[in-house]
């Protein structure tokens, strides 16, 4: 039991490792994109499927809220992922929840975070359609080889694309990243802060 305790933490702090070497600058438009997107009085809708919805609640109430230091709060909307939010939703329409969300919320100059494992998520690729029917940008934390959310992205867009395959190492490194985007969007918009 041990070593199996020590291969899951090796392979953690490697893929972290790996994320580190090729997600810098990806994590850095990320950041500035979002921030260009709160001062020019926009708003950031946040989705995610599955496990990824935890992970773009916690981060649209980060912004809300606050990282780790005070400061006023950021205008981010986590969409939810649950059907009865809808109650009379047809079966097709229950497939496509978090695109009807993203047609009734955003505006042109938002930005949507999507969310994703491997982007395939069919919830989170319709969301991001949708989002592109409505002018947004779109930043979208994946893994693997980045799915059909890769092919929808435009140069304006930004990627965040985790280097793994293993599902569970992929989610790790989105939390993480998103620990990242957090910190830098408050250095960005609040810099007499001291958010280091």
């Amino acid at each position: 039991m041990q070593d199996i305790i020590k291969t899951i933490f090796t392979e953690s702090i490697q893929a972290q490792i790996a994320a580190a070497e090729v997600l810098s600058d990806a994590l850095e438009s990320g950041a500035l994109a979002i921030a260009q997107t709160l001062l020019n009085g926009n708003k950031l809708l946040c989705c995610g499927a599955a496990s990824s919805d935890m992970l773009a609640q916690h981060f649209a109430g980060l912004l809300v809220n606050f990282f780790e230091t005070e400061r006023p709060c950021l205008p981010a909307i986590a969409l939810s992922n649950e059907q009865r939010q809808l109650s009379y939703a047809s079966a097709s329409e229950e497939l496509d929840i978090i695109a009807r969300q993203v047609r009734a919320f955003g505006q042109s100059g938002d930005m949507l975070l999507a969310i994703s494992i491997d982007g395939y998520e069919k919830s989170v690729v319709s969301a991001v359609e949708a989002a592109l029917t409505k002018d947004m940008k779109i930043i979208a934390l994946v893994g693997d080889d980045g799915g059909e959310l890769t092919g929808l992205l435009g140069p304006h867009d930004v990627e965040i694309r985790v280097p793994s395959k293993r599902p569970a190492r992929i989610i790790e490194a989105h939390l993480f990243n998103l620990h990242c985007l957090g910190q830098l969007i408050d250095a960005t918009l609040f810099p007499q802060e001291d958010l280091a």
